[in-house]
């Protein structure tokens, strides 16, 4: 077995309305299956903010109007890549809360990361279901997880 060492680095966006927010299930990668915040990775020449305003587009269908940097967190985790590669990620994430133009979200999958987006109660959401990056941002939001 292989294993190789990676760092990603992503802006994220939350959306909140009336203690819900918009969440993607992941369609692949180590985060396969969870919620997640919509979001992605930086493109070379691309700031922060304009990869948050382009991934929020992509993956929620939302244009932002408004974001305020709520933190900057990392994390590491190991995960099967491939039959024989296992990837020890560093997974580097700027989190943002976001006011967006429209009132709802794309609810269809992108066909790369997201199996779609969608508004969830956040007292119903458990922490098992979360990526680390939506559980950490939601708490320091003030939002207690079950």
């Amino acid at each position: 077995m292989k294993t190789i060492q990676s760092t990603h680095v992503g802006s994220y966006g939350f959306l909140i309305r009336n203690d819900e927010v918009a969440l993607i299930r992941k369609a692949r990668g180590g985060y396969t299956g969870l919620l997640d915040i919509p979001g992605g990775g930086i493109e070379h020449f691309e700031s922060p903010v304009d990869a948050l305003k382009r991934e929020l587009m992509e993956e929620a269908g939302v244009t932002v109007t408004h974001y305020e940097l709520l933190l900057a967190t990392s994390c590491t985790f190991s995960w099967q890549m491939e039959e024989d590669v296992l990837e020890d990620l560093h997974h580097i994430g700027i989190l943002y809360k976001v006011d967006v133009l429209e009132d709802v979200v794309k609810e269809e999958a992108d066909g790369i990361d997201s199996n779609g987006c969608q508004f969830y109660p956040i007292s119903q959401l458990h922490k098992e279901e979360l990526t680390p990056f939506a559980k950490e941002g939601l708490e320091a939001l003030g939002y207690t997880l079950q």
